[in-house]
């Protein structure tokens, strides 16, 4: 590929346009190398560096879309990389230890299934709960089945530092949002603004002492993306960016669709965040999913990653709910 189609892709759009920078600082290099002798061994000694950091930054590129088409999408439209984010909503403390119930849930239902989990950022309670998390999943369908998490979770419980045994009832939300190879929204360079930090937390010396972390904000619309996962800078830029697409196609679809004052969303899964979706009874083990009116009892076999009757559930009702509509559109046509 060329360097101008590297940068016309959003995965590799900020590598390019820091090759196309060396590529600047090489060529006033070699300018001064030309006009001052006595500059020789320094600026050789400066070239041969650029020329690394080039290299690099290329095998990047290379390495970023070599068989992306493949891997993350299955040709069938649907996305088989997802962000998943949850945060702790009402509940205070307990909403956090809720939010990071659900998280691990999730890894280990990614873990059965055989998908990739990887952390991009946390922001921890003082107990250790989730005020939010953001994780990147990689795998065979992982949106076609994440898709119906998304939206409000709500449990119901006696936490464990209540000494008197009231149930808490506590919420947290959970948002998916799928990773295209070809994101449809353009992000003008103008409307973002960067700011570089050390990530916090375990990953050794390289991941505390340079600034890797990586904090994208959208001014038009006020979004704000951040990765430390990564112990490349360059990386870490690359997914929050990836990330701040899908988030802005997702508020344009939200938006076209209040547009065509639709008169009635998908039955299941309409991607509300202010949508109730689950009620999680843990005195009587019980998960009630409010979109079907259906329930489901053992709630430890599911905390620990025992998601498939549910998911199973609420593919058929979607695959009926589409059955019925077609039937519907078929009479009145007639």
């Amino acid at each position: 590929m060329t360097l101008e189609e590297y940068k016309q892709n959003y995965k590799t759009r900020y590598l390019a346009e820091e090759y196309e920078r060396l590529l600047r600082e090489e060529e006033d290099l070699k300018n001064l190398l030309a006009s001052d002798d006595g500059m020789k061994d320094l600026a050789e000694e400066d070239l041969k560096n650029l020329a690394l950091q080039k290299d690099t930054i290329w095998k990047q590129m290379e390495d970023t879309l070599s068989g992306s088409g493949a891997k993350d999408n299955g040709g069938d439209g649907n996305s088989h990389e997802v962000v998943l984010e949850v945060r702790a909503g009402a509940g205070g403390e307990e909403a956090a230890l809720f939010a990071a119930d659900l998280a691990s849930m999730y890894e280990k239902y990614a873990a059965k299934r055989g998908w990739d989990w990887k952390r991009l950022d946390e922001s921890l309670s003082p107990l250790g709960g989730y005020k939010e998390g953001v994780f990147e999943i990689r795998g065979k369908d992982a949106y076609d089945d994440l898709k119906y998490e998304m939206g409000v979770h709500r449990i119901q419980r006696i936490p464990g530092t209540e000494k008197s045994g009231r149930i808490h009832t506590s919420t947290a939300s959970v948002v998916v949002l799928p990773i295209r190879e070809h994101e449809e929204v353009a992000i003008n360079p103008a409307d973002i603004e960067m700011e570089f930090s050390r990530s916090g937390g375990a990953g050794g010396q390289n991941v505390n002492k340079v600034e890797t972390a990586v904090r994208v904000l959208h001014k038009p619309t006020g979004l704000v993306v951040r990765c430390t996962s990564e112990r490349s800078q360059l990386k870490n830029r690359e997914k929050a960016l990836a990330l701040l697409a899908a988030k802005l196609r997702i508020m344009k679809e939200e938006e076209d669709a209040k547009n065509s004052s639709l008169e009635r969303r998908e039955q299941i899964g309409t991607g509300d965040r202010s949508e109730k979706i689950r009620t999680y009874n843990v005195l009587q083990d019980r998960i009630t999913d409010h979109r079907i009116k259906k329930s489901w009892h053992n709630i430890e076999k599911i905390f620990l990653g025992g998601l498939e009757p549910i998911i199973e559930a609420m593919k058929n009702q979607t695959s009926t709910s589409e059955g019925e509509d077609l039937d519907s559109a078929e009479d009145s046509d007639e």
